[in-house]
């Protein structure tokens, strides 16, 4: 028993990751993809928690497959990902148009269980955590299907247990794939077509595998994973990673950036706040001295590396002193972008405890004061480039008719023009650029740089 299924994801680049393999099981199983979510047999929702509004979207959507539901008998809802693990039962019991809610851990499971389903068995909910044996769904990357930039997932889970944040509850605590099977995952990526692999992790740069050596003073062997894709994926073009934490932003991953020439020269690490009472309460586990030193021996590691951030307004008792402290620390590291959200409370986490609620208003206000001087930065850095070549590659075709778009070495969206007649998906192009705009650069790429065949054609990814 088969048909088709359309999956809708919500939320990261790892939910993005998780989505893929559920496609792929369900394919090798018979399953056809549908990309009209109304004509779809089985419709999956991949979830995230992290923020209220992610749950929200999701709640709305319910709402209106609930109704299709009503109309299409036959027509089965499954949740998976992170609002299942948070929810699990509790969300059958208040949804009852779903069939299916299932874990991260579980994805494999997921063609067995919609059998279950549609043979007549009751809805269920299924989220067990794999602690005691850990289970990495390897890809299956097919010529034709894989994105020029591919998510490779090294762990799972996270240990830093921050008081605002329900990752640790609905992910798990952190377990690790081995690092030959990562590389060989980067290796079938490649041959598939892939030219950029990203490295996804809860706390990617915490990743340990005994198999691997420590430089001395350093406590998690992600270092030794970069420098061996380097070495033993010789067809990558670019490798991304995301998301570190501070803490283990350690002297031999800046010697990795210095040394690794295949890493892309941006760093997104996440700091939350710019004051050292708010890092405390939100259990962060790093001053901020100690992430500007981070952060500076990051950027000194290469030239033209540059950083990115994430950011929390409104975390309960933050003063108008503790957010000027992340208005001063956005600009002294000199931030190209940054990422910023006003704090909601997460079942389950620490900060439900702490008192000193932040009004709408005042989130709101800081909110807007935040993003404001952001845009500064990132108008100001991508005018700079004006003028200047950068090496991008091309990722997939542009809104404009006859452009693509593409990333530079330091993860700037370019919309390249120049290409007509030709195909250069999955290539890296050297591109003048002509113009920036809000978030993104424009240019055109360098004749003698033109393709002069048709390369194998690829899933365009969206530009994260």
């Amino acid at each position: 028993m088969s048909g088709s299924f359309h999956v809708h994801t919500f939320g990261c680049q790892m939910n993005v990751h998780d989505s893929d393999r559920m496609a792929e099981v369900l394919r090798s199983h018979g399953w056809q993809d549908e990309a009209d979510a109304a004509r779809a047999d089985v419709i999956v929702l991949n979830t995230c928690s992290v923020r209220e509004k992610a749950e929200h979207k999701l709640r709305s959507e319910l709402g209106r497959l609930a109704a299709m539901k009503r109309t299409r008998r036959d027509l089965v809802l499954v949740v998976a990902g992170c609002v299942e693990q948070q929810e699990g039962d509790k969300l059958l019991a208040r949804e009852p148009a779903l069939d299916l809610v299932i874990g991260p851990d579980n994805i494999e499971e997921l063609p067995a269980l919609l059998e279950h389903v549609r043979g007549g068995g009751p809805p269920r909910a299924h989220a067990i955590f794999d602690t005691e044996s850990p289970r990495f769904l390897a890809a299956a990357p097919e010529p034709g299907r894989t994105p020029v930039s591919s998510f490779v997932t090294t762990m799972k889970g996270c240990d830093e247990r921050c008081s605002f944040c329900i990752v640790p509850y609905t992910r798990g605590p952190e377990r690790y794939r081995p690092a030959a099977d990562i590389v060989a995952e980067c290796n079938r990526f490649v041959a598939a077509g892939a030219r950029e692999v990203v490295l996804l992790g809860q706390t990617v740069d915490s990743f340990r595998d005994p198999a691997l050596g420590t430089e001395e003073g350093d406590e998690s062997q992600f270092p030794h994973l970069l420098r061996m894709i380097a070495r033993d994926v010789p067809g990558l073009a670019r490798l991304r990673y995301t998301s570190p934490h501070p803490r283990h932003a350690t002297d031999a991953l800046v010697a990795a950036h210095a040394e690794v020439d295949v890493l892309a020269r941006h760093v997104h690490l996440p700091v939350q706040s710019g004051s050292d009472v708010m890092l405390r309460r939100m259990i962060r586990r790093y001053t901020r001295a100690e992430y500007i030193e981070r952060a500076t021996k990051l950027k000194a590691a290469r030239s033209g590396l540059t950083m990115s951030t994430d950011l929390i307004v409104g975390f309960p008792a933050e003063t108008d002193a503790d957010f000027d402290a992340t208005l001063s620390l956005v600009r002294e590291v000199g931030f190209v972008s940054i990422f910023a959200f006003k704090y909601s409370p997460r079942p389950f986490t620490p900060a439900l405890k702490l008192k000193g609620e932040i009004p709408e208003d005042v989130k709101d206000a800081r909110l807007a004061a935040l993003l404001a001087a952001g845009n500064v930065l990132t108008e100001k850095h991508l005018a700079a480039l004006v003028g200047t070549t950068q090496r991008v590659l091309v990722c997939g075709r542009g809104r404009a008719e006859g452009t693509f778009e593409g990333r530079s070495e330091a993860n700037e969206i370019v919309h390249v023009d120049g290409l007509a007649g030709f195909d250069p998906i999955g290539q890296m192009l050297d591109v003048e650029i002509t113009r920036s705009f809000k978030h993104s650069l424009a240019g055109v790429a360098h004749a003698k740089e033109l393709p002069r065949s048709r390369p194998t054609h690829h899933r365009a990814l969206p530009l994260l």
